[in-house]
């Protein structure tokens, strides 16, 4: 495994964090919570055995987990909502949306689970047009 230190924020900033440690898996989860979660198709979700440090706005995150969930917690901004990390303290992990992330990490995602709940309309492997920009 390959250790790193990667850095990112939420959509409005105000939260910043950096995680750093050894590279342990990358997935793209089309659970229903997820997706919930997300309001897409999936998530991109990438795990780190090491440590969080939040470098600002720690006093604005919060989290929710559905009472029935055993690993799922959504932790986000609560000024703009965006997703950000969490330290999962008993497997001594870094939970990290990719998408909260400054800049493209090394690891490439490994699979997508949770298939068998994926939305018909989210994103199959398939080709489909793709455009550079949004374009009317």
């Amino acid at each position: 495994m390959k250790t790193s230190s990667l850095s990112g924020s939420c959509l409005c900033g105000e939260v910043r964090y950096t995680a750093t440690g050894e590279e342990s898996r990358f997935y793209h989860c089309h659970c229903t919570r997820c997706r919930k979660a997300t309001g897409t198709g999936h998530a991109s979700n990438l795990f780190l055995m090491g440590t969080l440090q939040w470098e600002n706005g720690e006093d604005l995150i919060k989290s929710f987990k559905p009472p029935e969930a055993e690993r799922f917690t959504n932790t986000f901004c609560s000024q703009c909502g965006g997703r950000v990390p969490r330290f999962i303290e008993a497997l001594g992990m870094v939970f990290i949306p990719a998408g909260s992330l400054d800049a493209e990490p090394e690891m490439k995602p490994h699979a997508r689970i949770f298939t068998g709940s994926r939305a018909a309309w989210s994103c199959d492997g398939t080709q489909i047009p793709e455009f550079s920009e949004y374009s009317h």
